[in-house]
């Protein structure tokens, strides 16, 4: 018997994104209780405990689902090829089932009681489904339950980002957003350094045994050496914890402790380490603020030139373009989370649609190593997941417009070749040997002929070695768009394509852009 596949959700709903390994919830689970209320499904809970948390809703009439389910089900099924009860509840419990939902008639008169007495046993709650309901009834209600449970969570988001923004204006900032944090989660909200020292606090104190939990939580996530991680989570006793890295490279950690852990939680949390990244760069010294001022100063007009000896100390400087690896657009909290864990504050998240999320990531200390040194801390960029990454080489700040070309060419390869990290480098090896203003020159002549986006598509086609689909791909278009993209530049250029010196001659001129 083939697995059925899950129920089309309600129209006017949205469907959770498809599960990645290792599977998470699309929406904040649904309380059993929740699901029991509806009067009008006559749903009866008849065995096991009172509360559990519904993830999805799966239909099987297999002797045995185990291999298709992904934990936190509500599996119905009308028991067709019911036989052993207790084993089928074992499998059940060891898949991590979150209920199992028992349709009576036709197959049977009512729930059979060996299998009300496994699920006693083994602790997997039970729902005595009648004749009237069918499974599809369920499965809305529970879509319906989740759409409710998603708009909650983002009401309440919204209503903490708008505290948390308000917060950040007071005189006091970095105090003023701790206890706005401290207040959302109904805990105790800790800026640390890497020694676990502590700069401010807010919220109710902890008992000494859970604090150093949450210290030695905070150590974890300390940006001391490569490939601390971005976050950490723990519990002690019924207290929650939890640590985050700031952006910054200087150690700071958010640390939070709580009685509870709601859903929106972590993202309340990522809207403060954004804030409190941008925030505790005054307290870091006066070259973070110089650094800032000369930041302000270029957004405002001045040219790299005039800013670069403010900021000379800390470059090279890498730039990133990224794309959720999904294609959903990226707001600006997840695209301050991913600057978070690359351990930057400055961020673009752009306008939304298809725009890449743009980063400028900082190289402390490499800007008197000789350049293969300086490539090597570029190297420590690693991939995000979720996120789809490109990256320049380390640049002065004078150079950060060709580093932007050259972060957006390695994700659109990234995209192509289905990396998650492509790191481009700027023209070497027997490019270098042409002067700059010549090669420029012949680039602009040979390429006037070409508009901007057939000279993207020709620049991406010649990247990928002329493979049309891995184009369409990189591009987001159709591969017949690509098609005669390409057959527009050879009409243009008046050239062969897939002679192999017109192409290298091509990509030498685009590589100049």
């Amino acid at each position: 018997m083939d697995e059925p596949s899950m129920p089309t959700p309600p129209a006017g709903t949205t469907p959770p994104p498809a599960p990645s390994s290792p599977p998470g919830p699309p929406t904040p689970p649904i309380p059993l209780a929740e699901l029991l209320a509806s009067k009008d499904l006559g749903l009866r809970r008849i065995a096991g405990p009172a509360e559990a948390e519904l993830l999805w809703v799966h239909t099987s009439e297999m002797a045995d689902p185990y291999p298709y389910l992904l934990g936190g089900e509500l599996l119905l099924s009308a028991g067709v090829l019911l036989t052993d009860p207790d084993h089928y509840v074992g499998r059940l419990v060891e898949a991590g089932a979150a209920a199992l939902g028992f349709g009576v008639r036709p197959v049977h008169e009512t729930v059979p009681g060996a299998l009300i007495e496994a699920c006693d046993r083994q602790g997997l709650p039970l729902l005595e489904v009648p004749p009237e309901t069918p499974f599809t009834a369920i499965a809305r209600a529970v879509w319906r339950l989740m759409a409710e449970a998603r708009h909650r969570e983002l009401r309440r988001v919204t209503r903490a980002q708008q505290a948390l923004a308000t917060a950040a204006a007071r005189p006091d900032p970095v105090p003023a957003v701790l206890h706005q944090l401290a207040t959302q989660l109904g805990g105790r909200a800790v800026l640390l350094t890497a020694r676990g020292e502590e700069v401010h606090a807010a919220g109710r104190r902890l008992p000494p045994e859970p604090a150093g939990a949450l210290t030695r939580l905070a150590r974890v996530v300390a940006r001391e050496r490569p490939g601390s991680p971005a976050s950490a989570t723990d519990t002690h006793g019924d207290t929650h914890l939890s640590a985050y890295a700031l952006g910054g490279g200087d150690g700071l950690v958010l640390a939070l402790a709580a009685g509870r852990r709601e859903s929106g939680d972590h993202t309340v949390a990522g809207i403060a380490v954004v804030l409190l990244s941008l925030l505790a760069a005054p307290h870091q010294g006066a070259d973070a603020a110089g650094r800032s001022a000369a930041l302000v100063r270029m957004l405002l007009g001045a040219s790299p030139d005039e800013v670069a000896p403010l900021l000379g100390s800390t470059g090279p400087w890498t730039v990133i373009h990224a794309r959720r690896t999904d294609g959903t657009p990226a707001d600006a909290l997840t695209a301050g989370a991913l600057g978070a864990s690359l351990g930057t504050a400055l961020v673009d998240a752009g306008r939304g649609g298809g725009e890449a999320v743009r980063l400028l990531l900082p190289l402390p200390g490499a800007a008197a190593r000789p350049l293969p040194e300086a490539e090597a801390e570029a190297d420590r960029i690693t991939p995000q997941p979720g996120w789809t990454l490109g990256a320049s080489a380390p640049t002065p700040v004078t150079a950060l417009d060709a580093a932007d070309s050259l972060a957006a060419r390695a994700l659109a390869h990234a995209q192509a070749t289905r990396a998650p990290l492509t790191v481009d480098a700027p023209v070497s090896g027997l490019a270098a040997l042409v002067p700059p203003e010549e090669a420029a020159a012949h680039a602009r002549a040979l390429l006037a002929p070409l508009t901007a986006p057939l000279a993207d598509t020709l620049r991406c086609w010649l990247s990928l070695h002329g493979n049309w689909d891995r184009t369409a791909v990189a591009l987001g278009v159709h591969r017949n768009t690509v098609r005669q993209r390409i057959g527009r530049c050879g009409e243009l250029l008046d050239a062969d394509l897939d002679d192999m010196d017109v192409r290298a001659e091509l990509w030498f001129a685009l590589r100049q852009g």
